[in-house]
């Protein structure tokens, strides 16, 4: 247990980790289509801002801000041969901000999707998705990343692959998977089954769990899915804030700070150890969360109709699982923010 993530699992009940990055940078100028890891060489200034805002509000761990920062990503923006780079000085950014902290501060280094549909059904290779994260996971590494946080995958296959790419890079590592059709991953995986998979990794992750799909319920009712499963590391929530509106010309999320602030604690209640929020999440809905968990006590797991009665309906009837008692409470009700 010599990295700073696994001491602070060891010595906290729960710990919270950071909100969006995207929403974040688009209320900075960020444009559709613009790759956000250029920003790490180009507007350095802003990704530290960025950095800070989660600190400042609370957050224990905080991703950097190399989401699509792999060779098949950036290949679309011609930077395909600046993987290293962009990702070691996303992290170095990362440092120099939680090293500032006065506290213990986790950086994580953030790795997504390759964007490819892994063999075989699509082209893209086991061995060549290995080599895309390693290439992605040493350049977290040599920005002194504690941990590499591989998010948003919904391939079992490319979940293996990127860690297999952290063992190589020796580097601990968390896992979260995106559960957003009927309870479902895009490729078809469950809660019970992501459980399975993880067991079964000769270098598994410190913690695994869900983040973006749909609203905050459906996280919610996934994280319930992994409690059952009976797993035997920590669970990381990572829910979107409310559910993405078009509104003059943008996207915005109808989470409320107060609606944030009840899903970190049905989260906590609920069996998961890192708690933050992905779309739509800014430093107000974190500043709100962090009050609630160190304010609330801990309280039994919450059911369905607790989940829902709080955060609105679930998506799907069904969790994905063949477990279809939420049927009838699709949309009841939600809040608007």
């Amino acid at each position: 247990m010599s990295d700073l993530l696994s001491r602070l699992l060891a010595s906290r009940d729960w710990l919270m980790a950071d909100g969006a990055t995207g929403t974040n940078l688009f209320n900075m100028g960020l444009t559709a289509g613009e790759a956000p890891e250029l920003w790490n060489t180009d507007k350095p200034d802003n990704i530290r801002t960025l950095y800070r805002g989660a600190v400042d509000a609370g957050s224990d761990i905080f991703l950097t801000n190399t989401f699509g920062g792999n060779a098949s990503r950036l290949k679309l923006h011609s930077a395909q041969g600046r993987v290293r780079e962009l990702n070691r000085i996303g992290a170095a950014l990362g440092r120099e901000i939680a090293d500032a902290a006065g506290r213990d501060v986790v950086v994580a280094g953030s790795m997504g999707p390759t964007g490819e549909i892994m063999a075989p059904m699509g082209s893209l290779t086991h061995e060549l998705a290995v080599e895309m994260f390693h290439e992605q996971a040493e350049g977290l590494k040599e920005g002194g990343a504690d941990v590499l946080w591989v998010e948003t995958i919904s391939a079992a296959e490319e979940f293996r692959a990127a860690a297999e790419a952290c063992a190589k890079a020796g580097m601990p590592w968390c896992g979260t998977m995106s559960f957003d059709t009927a309870g479902r991953t895009m490729m078809g995986l469950t809660s019970a089954q992501m459980v399975a998979m993880v067991d079964r990794l000769d270098h598994p992750p410190l913690a695994f769990g869900a983040n973006c799909g749909v609203g905050a319920a459906d996280l919610m009712r996934t994280v319930l899915g992994f409690v059952a499963a009976g797993p035997e590391r920590p669970i990381i929530a990572k829910g979107n804030a409310g559910i993405p509106k078009y509104h003059e010309g943008h996207i915005h999320y109808d989470g409320t700070p107060d609606l944030m602030a009840e899903y970190a604690v049905l989260a906590r209640d609920a069996g998961a150890t890192i708690i933050g929020g992905c779309c739509g999440t800014m430093p107000e809905h974190l500043r709100a969360m962090r009050a609630a968990l160190e304010s609330r006590p801990r309280g039994p797991r919450p059911t369905l109709d607790e989940i829902t009665a709080k955060l609105g309906g679930f998506s799907s009837a069904s969790d994905g699982t063949g477990d279809d008692s939420a049927a009838g409470r699709e949309r009841r009700g939600r809040r608007r923010g």
